[in-house]
Parts: C-alpha cells; sequence; structure tokens
C-alpha cells in the first residue's frame, strides 16, 4: 500500500509516481509538485523530450497555453513543432503533412460523445479516427502512451504511424462509408495547422457531392483561443462536437497530473470552453461536451464538483462526461475507479445543476 511521502497517509489508491495525496497537493502545494514534477522529469528524459516548456529560445510558439520558446534545432514541450533555422516547424517538415495513424472505426464507436452523438445510431457507417503522434501535456495517467513513443528521441517511427498529406487524408474521409472524423490521439493541439487545412478541404469536396463529413475533435482544451475558434467553425458548419477533457480543477492537481503550469492551463481551459459556449447555435448536437477521467483518489468529488459549477454558470445544458479510469503509464499500480468514487463525483456535478451528466467507460468500474 502506497503512503503519502508528506502527510503519511496510507491508500491503495495513492500512485508513486506521485507519491503525495490528493490533500497534500492542495494544502502544501509547493513541497507537494517539487516530489511529483521528479517522476516528470524522469520520464521525459528517457524518450528525450524537454521536461518542461522552454522558455530561453529565439523564436516562440503560440499554437498551445505552454506557448515555448524554443532554440534553433529543438522541439517545444510537444516534440512535434521544433525550430528549424529560425522557422516553426512541425516533425513532419511542413504543416501540409501530418505524422499520424489512422483508422475506420465502425458506428456505435466507443467516443466520448457517444451519449450525444447522432452518428451512434448510424449503423453501417464509420468515423474516420484520426490519432495523432505528440501532445502537449505529460499526463502521468495517460491511457494511449504509443503517442509519445512515435517521437521519441526526435524521429519519427515509420512502423508506428504514417506521414500523409492534407489531400491523402481528404481522400480517406470521402469514403462513401466515413460519416464523421475525429482527431485525437495524444492531442490534435500540435497538428492543428494541419487538421484545419485538412477539415476545411474535407468539408468543401462533401459539399460538392451534398455528403456529411462531421468534424469533431477530442482534446485538452490549451490551443490558442484564435486556433480554437476556427476548430469551433468547422465543428458547427459540419454539425461536429468539440469534446474538452478537463483534467482537473485545482491547479495543483492539474500540475501533477498533466506536468505543466496548472495556473495557466486551468484559465485557458476556462477561456475556450466559454467561447466555444458562446458560439453555440444549436442544441442538437451539442457544439461543446466536457468530459473527466476519474483518477482514483486525486480527482474526487472537490475537484468535479467545481469543474460542474463553472459548466453550469455558463450552460447548464453542456453535456459532461465522467470516464472510468484503467490503470496505464506511469499510473499502471493505482486500481480502476471505484463504482463508490464514480457515484460521489456523479452526484456533485448533478448537485451543481448540469442537466446532462454521463458515464463512460463504466465497465472498467470496480
Amino acid at each position: 500500500m502506497a503512503k503519502c511521502e508528506l502527510c503519511g497517509y496510507e491508500s491503495e489508491e495513492i500512485s508513486e509516481a506521485i507519491g503525495v495525496c490528493v490533500n497534500c497537493l492542495r494544502k502544501n502545494p509547493q513541497k507537494a509538485l517539487e516530489k511529483v514534477m521528479k517522476s516528470h522529469f524522469r520520464w521525459r528524459k528517457l524518450i528525450n523530450l524537454p521536461s518542461l516548456p522552454p522558455q530561453n529560445g529565439e523564436i516562440s510558439c503560440k499554437i498551445c497555453v505552454n506557448e515555448c520558446q524554443i532554440l534553433e534545432g529543438n522541439p517545444g514541450y510537444c516534440g512535434i513543432i521544433w525550430n528549424r533555422k529560425g522557422k516553426l516547424v512541425p516533425i513532419t517538415g511542413s504543416f501540409d503533412y501530418g505524422y499520424l495513424h489512422w483508422y475506420l472505426d465502425p458506428h456505435p464507436t466507443n467516443c466520448v460523445a457517444q451519449p450525444v452523438c447522432p452518428e451512434a445510431k448510424h449503423r453501417g457507417f464509420c468515423n474516420l479516427a484520426v490519432f495523432f503522434a505528440g501532445c502537449n501535456l505529460d499526463c502521468l495517467f495517460c491511457q494511449n502512451i504509443e503517442h509519445k513513443y512515435m517521437i521519441k528521441n526526435g524521429n519519427i517511427d515509420p512502423l508506428a504511424g504514417i506521414i500523409i498529406s492534407s489531400e491523402e487524408l481528404a481522400n480517406v474521409a470521402m469514403k462513401r462509408e466515413v460519416s464523421c472524423v475525429c482527431y485525437f490521439g495524444g492531442d490534435p493541439t500540435p497538428h492543428a495547422p494541419y487538421a484545419i487545412k485538412t477539415s476545411r478541404e474535407i468539408l468543401k469536396r462533401a459539399k460538392n457531392i451534398e455528403s456529411t463529413k462531421r468534424i469533431c475533435w477530442e482534446t485538452n482544451g490549451l490551443e490558442n483561443p484564435n486556433i480554437m475558434k476556427e476548430m469551433a467553425k468547422l465543428s458547427i458548419e459540419s454539425g461536429g462536437i468539440i469534446k474538452i477533457d478537463w483534467k482537473a480543477y485545482t491547479p495543483q492537481v492539474y500540475e501533477a497530473l498533466t506536468g505543466i503550469n496548472g495556473e495557466k492551463a486551468l484559465q485557458r481551459i476556462k477561456e475556450n470552453i466559454k467561447l466555444i459556449s458562446s458560439m453555440k447555435t444549436r442544441n442538437e448536437p451539442p457544439l461543446l461536451v466536457v468530459s473527466t477521467l476519474v483518477v482514483p483518489h486525486y480527482i474526487d468529488g472537490e475537484e468535479v464538483r467545481k469543474i460542474a459549477t463553472y459548466l453550469a454558470k455558463l450552460d447548464p445544458e453542456i453535456p459532461y462526461v465522467l470516464l472510468g479510469f484503467a490503470p496505464q503509464h506511469l499510473m499502471h499500480d493505482v486500481l480502476p475507479t471505484s463504482k463508490k468514487q464514480m457515484e460521489e463525483v456523479y452526484h456533485a456535478a448533478k448537485e451543481e445543476g448540469i442537466k446532462e451528466v454521463y458515464i463512460e467507460n463504466y465497465w472498467l468500474l470496480r
């Protein structure tokens, strides 16, 4: 049984990678984060990624909240954006190309927005799932950690993914059976210029043949608001959904889990959720869905209640999805989410006025 290194609290739900309990993260954040960040640093050194978003370079990246200042010949925190001869370029060498793998996922899929997605009923059709390499976070619990190995040591692994142009990916999207496209990973944020260009091409072609191609995003919500606005426009036009994964509400808990500045991240998430909510033009399907992975011990009723309070004040009709946790990556030593914890966070969200609260990955609950 693991023990908090600060207060001595013992629980089978405390991860050795974090080393401290959630109460110490809230009440003694400086000392608690010093311990947690060592796990992030050790892991990132193994795959040769910057320990923190670099701040000493000649050129600044504004794609996401990290706003990396990148030295010549080096990557940003995500490992996707590089400084090449004084210019920001992706690992592919051009924003006309993405590094990813894709597959056709028959409906109904295991989509975060599945409870409110109209495509869930369209059997015989598929989602084009676009899995991007890299991410602008470093989640200790990452459920798809292979995206980091795709860019290990700053290299492209031809066995893990492909380099594909916007035109080529649009060709795949135009298959008759494809009714929606979902960008995820990793995270689409570092690839946003490529994904936006590809989506515009898909919608242009779809309009010419009067075909439905919904554009959806599964993202941490840390994009530059100008980029997020363009993403939202594409989803509005196509009938798609933006799915923002809100990791935690307390900045120190967010920082412990993800490795980046929690204060800045929370401010950006709130800003982007408010932006998308203000762009709402329809109720069905919803433009915005928010989700939270219910990490044992760390994402408790207090975290979810505060997220729900913020959402309810903006729009109580924003669907909120609570996801069951599976032990993965550096938090492989933690048990799956308990039914008791899921019930606690579910009721917390409902009590704050959210009209639609859903539990997904319920088969993982213990």
